[in-house]
């Protein structure tokens, strides 16, 4: 009796066995049936990172009431895999806090992300599950859901742009010397006083040396002789015109002293009255009693005669305007118009290789930029830092030509010894810059972000820091209309291609990548002639694109054609 209830425990363990077997062979024998929405359908790469949404549904009588599956995403590439975090769902018996799929069906979404690694660019999404019932496991046969991954993202051109603070060269510089003879009131005669002031002196000094310097060329001369606005109208009219004629002798004399002949078109001479401007002027800077009353009697009257009047009828104000403000007005201004010229390019060139310490700041860093050879600027640069050691402009330099050489801890290091001089707009830009380079988003952001004024390369730079951060919108509110293949690479990855190819037509020298974006914007277009023939043009610039190319996702629909085939290879 014993034996037969022994022997029926065995049969029910054993019905339970090969039931639960059953139900997950069932399972794994019905998996197609399964049907799982990828979006998008090709994976892509943004940030960094690829992300994935799959909408799994199960159909009716599928899903077992007692089963647990674990199913876990997974990328599959040449040399590796990657799996995406796995999800776990359950039948409606059990006693557990997954997601229950009910036995008349139902359905999960599913959203993750892993990093990328380029070998990614070539692979499959295949779903692995891996299903639980009772005390009994068994692994599906994975299944393909996808292909990936496009990387598009990732062909952001890395060319982060330092500024140059431009030097203040000229090579022609305008200079004016001016010299006053003043007068007497109601006189027009020059006092012998004048004729022998320190201001005399300096202009007969500057106007000598101006004849005998040959990069000192006159350009013109001239007088303008006043009157202090006190007295008649027309007597000051008349005085005026005396100082001019006066003064325009001591002038002469002085073109005599160093033979120059007066002519026409060099020399002007004009009388102009009574001097209210200098007057308000004078005014406005001295500190005079009731300063601010006799400038509104200026604004409220145009009439010389009225403003005259109303003045004069303060008494004590006019006695002090007497006395500090209308002497300074009887008077004929003489002034003498030079330009100074500076050296050559020839002449620069030739004094840095001779006689560096010749030249003056200006001139060194003018001479920086007449060299293609990146060395030999570099050299001239760093001979300005030297030579002039507390210039942060010549340290710039030295960082802008050793980011073009591809140096960029030497880059790193002048720009920090710039903004040890002058930490400014510039100098915040170039060290984001460099951050950008190093692989530093964060720094370079907040570098960049600091900049009170930017320029166009810090919303540039900006705008590069935006695409690796999958930040398109703000990426292209940085670039504008700025005719860049990065900012045609924001608007693809934004899926406007009318507006990428737009701004690739724009560009004046288009490079190999120019080029390549426009075959991956044909092909997106299923253009293939648009796409080939950019696309031949792209690798026949740079080679290294056909690598690039024959395993990249956009041209997925292509890999089996033998004109792109005879393209990249």
């Amino acid at each position: 009796m014993k034996k037969t209830h022994f022997n029926l425990a065995l049969f029910f363990l054993a019905l339970i066995v090969l039931s639960s077997c059953g139900g997950l062979n069932r399972m794994r024998n019905n998996a197609d049936d399964v049907r799982y929405n990828v979006t998008p359908e090709v994976l892509e790469a943004h940030a960094g990172e690829v992300e994935v949404t799959i909408r799994g549904t199960y159909p009716e009588r599928y899903f077992h009431r007692n089963a647990i599956l674990e199913v876990t995403p997974v990328l599959t590439y040449d040399g590796g895999e990657t799996a995406f975090p796995s999800i776990t769902l359950q039948g409606e018996n059990v006693r557990d806090n997954h997601q229950v799929i009910r036995r008349d069906g139902g359905s999960f979404t599913y959203n993750e992300k892993v990093p990328f690694t380029d070998n990614m660019r070539v692979s499959e999404l295949t779903v692995r599950v891996n299903a639980r019932l009772r005390n009994n496991e068994m692994d599906f046969d994975p299944r393909k859901i996808a292909d990936g991954v496009i990387a598009t993202s990732t062909l952001v051109v890395e060319d982060a742009r330092p500024v140059l603070v431009p030097d203040r060269f000229q090579r022609i510089v305008p200079e004016t010397k001016e010299s006053a003879i003043f007068y007497v009131i109601n006189r027009a005669d020059v006092r012998q006083s004048e004729l022998r002031s320190d201001r005399l002196a300096e202009f007969r000094k500057f106007l000598e040396d101006a004849v005998a310097d040959e990069r000192t060329e006159l350009k013109s001369a001239g007088i303008n002789a006043y009157a202090s606005p006190d007295g008649p109208i027309g007597f000051n009219e008349r005085l005026s015109n005396q100082r001019r004629e006066t003064s325009e002798r001591v002038l002469s004399s002085e073109f005599n002293r160093v033979d120059i002949e007066k002519t026409d078109n060099f020399y002007t001479a004009r009388a102009l009255g009574e001097d209210w401007e200098g007057f308000k002027k004078l005014v406005e800077e001295t500190e005079i009693q009731d300063g601010e009353l006799i400038l509104r009697v200026l604004s409220m009257y145009s009439d010389p005669e009225v403003r005259e009047r109303e003045i004069r009828n303060m008494a004590a104000v006019f006695e002090e305007l007497a006395d500090r403000i209308l002497p300074q007005l009887r008077r004929s201004v003489m002034a003498i118009d030079v330009e100074r010229i500076g050296y050559s390019d020839d002449e620069l060139r030739q004094i840095y290789s001779s006689e560096p310490s010749r030249l003056n700041l200006e001139e060194i860093l003018y001479t920086a930029t007449l060299y293609e050879d990146l060395n030999r600027k570099l050299e001239v640069y760093t001979t300005a830092s030297q030579q002039f050691p507390r210039c942060f402009r010549a340290f710039n330099g030295i960082g802008v030509v050793q980011v073009k050489l591809g140096n960029i801890a030497a880059a790193k290091q002048a720009f920090q010894t710039a903004q040890g001089l002058n930490d400014n707009d510039v100098i915040k830009n170039n060290l984001g810059a460099v951050a950008i380079m190093e692989g530093n988003l964060e720094q370079a952001e907040e570098l960049l972000s600091s900049v009170a004024s930017p320029t166009n390369e810090t919303n540039y730079n900006l705008g590069i820091i935006a695409i690796k951060k999958g930040e398109y919108a703000k990426a292209a509110g940085h670039f504008g209309n700025m005719p860049e293949v990065n900012n045609a690479l924001v608007r693809m990855l934004q899926g406007n291609n009318d507006d990428a190819l737009r701004i690739l037509n724009s560009i004046e020298d288009p490079s190999a990548m120019a080029y390549y974006f426009r075959a991956v914007i044909g092909a997106r277009k299923q253009d293939s002639s648009m796409a080939f023939d950019n696309l031949r043009t792209a690798v026949g610039m740079d080679a290294s694109l056909k690598e690039y190319a024959r395993t990249d996702m956009e041209f997925g629909r292509y890999f089996q054609d033998q004109t792109f085939i005879s393209i990249v290879n």
